[in-house]
């Protein structure tokens, strides 16, 4: 099978590179999946680049945690598939070797979810991470139902989904910032109530205008490390601030406004999910996707041969929405 896979640390274009491997056999409890589209997120161009960590996991490295594919095979034990079922894909390159980016995988079976008939299949690909850390972030402790909600990059492939889920899931206002007329469109028809130019606009003076001095309820940050102060200021009493991101690490937020103001910072990451938190972010994204509720932002197509370029669209920043790379 063709597979894309890196064996040392370093930049797209000098370490990555596509050949025929071995096809995996699944093992009990696997099955293997004909991939059909991989997503490409920033951790994965992250522990690619040797930015977590300068050490290899493994000899060889097949990136992408995020996938969508058929079922091609069962292994010994697993009834909750079928061959020939389209399948989105999570966590397949956490904690292991093989990732989506390529022909086949194997992955225990409760890392396959069966796709609605009714989403494109590239779409798939978009929902391991992307996706289900929004709905993560929307949907803890409690929801938004009948709260003001602020996400932050309201352009990005988190921060997209996240407001069509807080708007969909019931706030009354969500907020989105954004650095673009032409990414303000897109939040717009995500469903975001009200635009903030985050560049060229004061965000707290806007935000206070917005609430009518009141605040927001809950933040969904994607960079902690550049807003984190801005956020203890547009949280209204008792507000929380959900947190998947950051861009700076140590970061220094000061103490006295947020207890003065009863905060609360959450922090999360979508890997390590609970099995709990996991089974109902995903039965609610499945319940939206099987309504045709969403809309899937999908920047650019490309294929495996062209992944390290794919790579860099992603690390340059210039990619608004999910870069996603055909089998």
């Amino acid at each position: 099978m063709k597979a894309a896979y890196y064996e040392e640390i370093g930049t797209a274009a000098s370490v990555l590179q596509v050949k025929d491997i071995p096809t995996p056999e699944p093992l009990a409890g696997e099955v293997r999946v004909k991939v059909l589209w991989s997503g490409v997120n920033p951790s994965d161009c992250k522990s690619r680049a040797g930015l977590r960590s300068k050490i290899m996991p493994f000899p060889r490295v097949i990136p992408h945690s995020d996938g969508m594919g058929v079922v091609d095979a069962l292994g010994a034990g697993v009834t909750s598939l079928k061959v020939g079922q389209r399948v989105w894909l999570w966590n397949a390159a956490w904690g292991r070797a093989d990732g989506t980016a390529s022909e086949f995988i194997c992955l225990p079976a409760q890392q396959a979810v069966v796709l609605p008939d009714n989403v494109i299949d590239e779409a798939g690909a978009c929902l391991g991470i992307p996706a289900l850390t929004a709905m993560h972030a929307v949907i803890m402790d409690g929801g938004v139902a009948g709260k003001t909600v602020l996400v932050a990059g309201g352009a990005g492939a988190v921060g997209h989904y996240a407001i069509q889920f807080a708007s969909l899931l019931g706030a009354t206002k969500v907020i989105a910032t954004v650095s673009s007329p032409e990414k303000a469109e897109l939040a717009k028809a995500a469903g975001a109530t009200d635009i903030v130019f985050y560049k060229t606009e004061n965000l707290v003076e806007r935000v206070a205008a917005i609430t009518s001095g009141t605040g927001v309820d809950r933040i969904i940050e994607m960079d902690i490390g550049a807003n984190g102060a801005a956020d203890a200021e547009m949280l209204k009493l008792g507000g929380e601030c959900v947190t998947y991101g950051s861009g700076s690490t140590p970061f220094q937020l000061n103490f006295f406004p947020l207890i003065a103001k009863n905060l609360q910072f959450k922090f999360f990451i979508v890997y390590n999910l609970t099995a709990e938190d996991r089974a109902r972010a995903t039965s609610t994204l499945t319940d939206l996707l099987t309504k045709g509720k969403l809309i899937h932002n999908i920047a650019a197509r490309m294929p495996l041969a062209d992944i390290a370029k794919a790579h860099e669209l992603v690390e340059s920043g210039k990619a608004i929405g999910n870069v996603v790379v055909q089998l």
